[in-house]
């Protein structure tokens, strides 16, 4: 699967964003393909915090366990999951611009395993419902974030 890059502006504060984006355990709150969370690991948002992600895709629930594998905090992060043999990498990042800051998602997936990148290869139709999910879980961040800062 190719990566995926989407950008959302967002009239909040970088700082702002970066809290509601690294919020883990309230995430079902403000991005509602998100139907559930669990941490997995004490501590504050870091390298090497994990946690359990259920959400809706293409009509069946499922759950990834995601690890941060780089952060450099209020700036970006990195979160890595593999199942089924594919192995997922997000990247999200925050910048800040005149009227607030801009959200950066990329998203991509490669096959690891021998069935998935012969199932990789048929299921190019794939990109376009992710593209479109994460549209709208970036739409649905920022406009968390703008909420914040307005009260």
């Amino acid at each position: 699967m190719r990566t995926v890059t989407i950008r959302q502006p967002c009239a909040a504060p970088v700082d702002v964003v970066w809290d509601v984006a690294t919020d883990l355990e309230h995430a079902p709150e403000f991005i509602p393909g998100i139907s559930g969370t669990e941490v997995l690991t004490d501590g504050g948002f870091g390298v090497g915090t994990r946690w359990k992600e259920t959400r809706t895709m293409l009509g069946r629930q499922a759950s990834e366990v995601m690890t941060i594998t780089a952060l450099e905090p209020g700036r970006s992060y990195t979160a890595e999951a593999s199942s089924s043999g594919m192995h997922y990498v997000t990247r999200w990042e925050f910048i800040p611009v005149e009227g607030g800051s801009e959200i950066v998602m990329s998203f991509g997936g490669e096959a690891t395993g021998t069935l998935a990148k012969v199932m990789s290869k048929a299921m190019g139709f794939m990109v376009g419902s992710v593209q479109k999910t994460m549209q709208r879980d970036m739409a649905e961040l920022a406009a968390s974030a703008e909420r914040r800062t307005n009260t």
